[in-house]
């Protein structure tokens, strides 16, 4: 399975070729939140210091015209706008003519872990201050999470596979690993797949805020997202889509398609221990590893290269860095990991479709992004790999796994690969 076309909106840029820019770059795209006012965004609870946050990863500048006229964007939420306009330079991008296909080998999977979080505050807001009757006629489809994979099933004309996955922020990549395991089963010619997330909401922010999950860098948002680093203090809460062509290689290749990498395996645990904690010894994280490169027919020692699930929690980074060593052993100390969230942030449920998107584009192009704001490694907490420090690395990588691990203990590693 290949990948052909590559899409995204997210807190660093708009499209791809300006994602992949600011990737390389080291570019944040953190900031004060500006959709709506954080000033009374603080936890106070036995303490007189609040545990307060202003600043997330916003999709800056994002209007959904021209792909999606004004009167059927305000049909959507936010995070189907994301999904269709990312799906809309995907799709361009592979070359397909959908109309020219059988619609019913056609097909759409996506990974949301909340859906429209947006309707459902404006909605709630409508009911409790004016009444049943000025809900509005699209506020159920405009909330439920598989608003995005419908929508851009009707866009496209996609009557094959269509459903929604919903891991929290391991969403995406389960959504990739089911869109492979359509083709590969010959239910589908071709998938589009990946997440879409638009969680930066009051409700989005105050929920995080009270599980006390957040950085509180207010100061400087920029370096608020430090995979690793001794000063790391939480995650950013962050939007937007990344999507992904895939179909199988043969078809691919005989249509002259432009191919960044293929998607050769994939593998999916559970923790089974807490709802939001990892493992403390990142068995579950371990596993989804080995299964991944098992089911890409690959030997341990072929990895080159890990981009991390990487939050910048204090205790997920070090699992996940246990994980790796877990299963990789000796050749843990040969392999480049970094985080693609240090500069993006955590798009929850839409973060393995963008960290796809940056894995095939390392494929393709021979360079590995770095993990920024990355000053003082956490090496007395275990986290002493090699994690492409700050700045971007030119390197020829083959073999490439990409990690996303989710509330509930769900774990899916990617397996991408060059052709």
């Amino acid at each position: 399975m290949v990948v052909t076309g590559l899409g995204t909106v997210n807190p660093l840029a708009l499209n791809v070729p300006d994602y992949w820019r600011g990737l390389l770059a080291g570019q944040s795209g953190i900031a004060p939140i500006t959709l709506f006012d954080t000033a009374a965004f603080k936890l106070v609870s036995g303490t007189d210091v609040p545990f307060k946050v202003t600043f997330a990863g916003e999709v800056k500048g994002f209007t959904p015209e021209p792909v999606i006229d004004t009167r059927s964007a305000r049909r959507l939420d936010r995070f189907t706008q994301f999904a269709v306009v990312a799906a809309h330079e995907a799709v361009k991008e592979s070359g397909l003519d959908f109309a020219k296909e059988n619609p019913f080998r056609c097909g759409c999977i996506l990974g949301s872990g909340i859906g429209g979080m947006a309707e459902w505050e404006d909605g709630h807001r409508t009911l409790m201050e004016r009444g049943p009757d000025r809900l509005g006629p699209f506020l159920i489809a405009k909330m439920i999470a598989n608003s995005a994979s419908g929508n851009i099933s009707i866009r496209f004309g996609l009557r094959g596979p269509n459903t929604t996955v919903s891991t929290a922020c391991s969403s995406a990549a389960h959504a990739i690993a089911d869109s492979v395991a359509a083709i590969r089963s010959g239910l589908a010619d071709v998938m589009v797949s990946g997440g879409s997330e638009a969680a930066v909401t009051p409700l989005g922010l105050g929920g995080f805020i009270a599980c006390r999950a957040l950085s509180q860098r207010n100061d400087d948002p920029k370096a608020a997202s430090r995979p690793w680093d001794k000063d790391r203090d939480g995650f950013v809460l962050s939007e937007g889509a990344g999507i992904l062509v895939l179909e199988e290689y043969e078809r691919a290749k005989a249509r002259n398609a432009t191919i960044y990498a293929e998607v050769c395996g994939s593998g999916n645990t559970a923790d089974a221990f807490h709802i939001t904690a990892p493992h403390e010894d990142g068995i579950g994280a371990a596993e989804a590893m080995r299964e991944a490169v098992k089911d890409a027919g690959w030997n341990l020692a072929d990895v080159d290269y890990i981009n991390a699930h990487g939050t910048s929690t204090g205790l997920g980074d070090v699992a996940e860095t246990k994980a790796v060593k877990l299963v990789f052993g000796e050749h843990a100390k040969k392999l480049m990991v970094s985080s693609t969230k240090s500069m993006i942030g955590h798009l929850l449920g839409a973060s393995g479709g963008v960290e796809a998107v940056a894995c095939a584009l390392s494929i393709k192009h021979g360079v590995l992004h770095p993990t920024i704001n990355l000053k003082n490694q956490d090496v007395e907490a275990g986290c002493d790999l090699d994690y492409i420090p700050n700045t971007a690395r030119e390197a020829r990588v083959r073999k490439v796994l990409s990690n996303s691990f989710g509330f509930g203990g769900h774990n899916c590693s990617l397996a991408f690969g060059a052709i």
